[in-house]
């Protein structure tokens, strides 16, 4: 391939024209500058480096007087250059991808610091990061320390990566859209009780403001390993019905300040790209609602507002559990459930007897999220104390069929909760529960995820709870999935 002249840069001293004044306003719009790493993005940077054999790729966007780094494969340390002289700066004023294939004979790039410096950057291809409506955020590039050229396949690859970071950025804004919308229906909603109910109005200033919300929607669709919380031992378990079709379900346990923490688990209807869409939207959006006001029931109605006007959701909807976790003083926790459709959470607690009594965990009235506009959640409370657990879990264990063919349903759940041993360990019940899967036949297995929480006694609880994450990757034809990480 010839090799392409770069662009001249912009210099940012220089009066901004329409078009970069434009530019530069979706930028702020998609407020995605200085935020914390995210997995998807780093995900690209690192498929972009494996596809193309180069040291170093990045994801860019580019700002009015900088190139700030969304992600980085091989560039450690470094979050952000200078626009002028710049490789992004030129590569964004274009919507082909740009390919220069030696930068010391590229007039604009031989003294950009990366190639001048020690790192001697010798190659460099970038596709745009392009909006719907036109506007070309930064970049998606690749570069290696020698010259080479690439093929016009090549070049349509990179631009494809462009696009999935933009797939990334629309996810976002519209969660973020969603959560703004219902900050301000939020406010007109207090106005009008305003003179009606005192009382009421000193508790819709409790909730919070909308907080920052750019940090929401950098996860990926089940995390990796659970956080570690205070006083509390977490597991969890995922395993989708095919290794080669993408599922609903999903869960995440994360801080909503004043040492409380928030967790949730649920299942989006149907498979594949759709629906790993949809729960993408689904945990930002919950994220993003916890932040704003951490209720329960305001978190899942949050939920039940976004898919309603996301028009690329279409029909699909999902069950729910959510969940706030108060620490007490006695060492255990206020936990506040609420249910969106979803099957109910089962409290486990060292019985008088010895034995293990099994409650489930119903909040009578909630209805399926995304299904109807004027859908109610409900929730109750529970205190976790010390030898205590709470299992929640997605509707591929109870529908999991037995030797015979019959479900297990709720009372075969129930029958082995019960058998269970005590105090109640978080990590002992995910374990037990995924080898009741394991016996189980395999046929027309729905996918399945499992989230159990438990709070240690006194004499077993050490310094550092033991929290352990059971991630299901899809695995080969015939491989089995149970991938443990354990974290003192």
């Amino acid at each position: 391939m010839p090799e392409q002249a770069s662009p001249p840069a912009i210099a940012p001293s220089e009066p901004l024209d329409a078009v970069e004044a434009a530019r530069l306003a979706a930028v702020r719009r998609y407020d995605i500058l200085d935020t914390p790493p995210d997995g998807a993005y780093d995900r690209v940077a690192a498929l972009a480096a494996r596809l193309f054999e180069v040291p170093v790729a990045t994801v860019t966007i580019v700002d009015e007087d900088r190139i700030w780094f969304k992600a980085t494969h091989g560039l450690e340390g470094v979050t952000e250059i200078g626009r002028d002289p710049g490789l992004c700066a030129s590569a964004v004023l274009t919507d082909d991808t740009t390919v220069i294939p030696d930068t010391l004979l590229d007039p604009v790039a031989c003294s950009n610091p990366l190639v001048a410096g020690p790192m001697g950057v010798r190659f460099y291809a970038a596709a745009p990061i392009i909006t719907a409506d036109g506007h070309r955020l930064g970049t998606v590039n690749v570069l290696d320390t020698r010259p080479r050229e690439i093929s016009e396949a090549d070049s349509a690859t990179l631009a494809d990566l462009a696009a999935v970071v933009r797939d990334q950025l629309e996810l976002r804004l519209s969660a973020l859209h969603v959560v703004r919308a219902e900050q301000e229906r939020r406010k007109v909603e207090q106005e009008k009780r305003q003179a009606e109910e005192e009382a009421r109005q000193r508790a819709e200033r409790d909730k919070a403001a909308i907080a920052a919300f750019a940090s929401t929607l950098q996860r990926t669709l089940v995390p990796p390993m659970l956080p570690a919380v205070p006083g509390l031992e977490l597991a969890c378990h995922y395993k989708t019905a095919s290794p080669q079709e993408v599922g609903g379900d999903f869960y995440d346990v994360f801080p909503v300040g004043g040492g409380r923490w928030a967790f949730f688990l649920g299942d989006v209807c149907g498979k594949g790209a759709e629906a790993a869409s949809v729960t993408s939207l689904t945990r930002y959006t919950l994220r993003a609602a916890a932040l704003v006001d951490a209720d329960p029931t305001a978190a899942l109605k949050a939920l039940n507002t976004a898919l309603l006007l996301d028009a690329a959701v279409g029909t699909r909807f999902c069950t729910a559990i959510f969940g706030l976790l108060d620490p007490d003083r006695d060492g255990g926790f206020t936990v506040t459930l609420a249910t969106g459709g979803h099957p109910p959470a089962y409290h486990l607690s060292p019985a008088e007897d010895g034995d293990v009594r099994v409650e489930a965990v119903r909040a009578k009235g909630g209805m399926l999220v995304g299904a109807f506009a004027e859908a109610t959640f409900a929730s109750r409370t529970l205190h976790l104390a010390p030898g205590e657990g709470l299992l929640l879990y997605t509707d591929g264990l109870t529908e999991a069929r037995t030797a015979d063919g019959e479900m297990l349903a709720d009372t075969g759940l129930m029958a082995f909760l019960a058998q269970r041993p005590t105090p109640v360990s978080a990590g002992t019940l995910i374990d037990d529960t995924v080898a009741l899967l394991d016996n189980l036949p395999d046929t027309e297995r729905d996918d399945v995820a499992l989230l159990a929480l438990s709070v240690p006694t006194a004499d077993a609880a050490p310094a550092g709870i033991t929290t352990t994450a059971h991630s299901a990757a899809a695995p080969t034809a015939g491989a089995s999935v149970g991938q443990e990480n354990r974290r003192p």
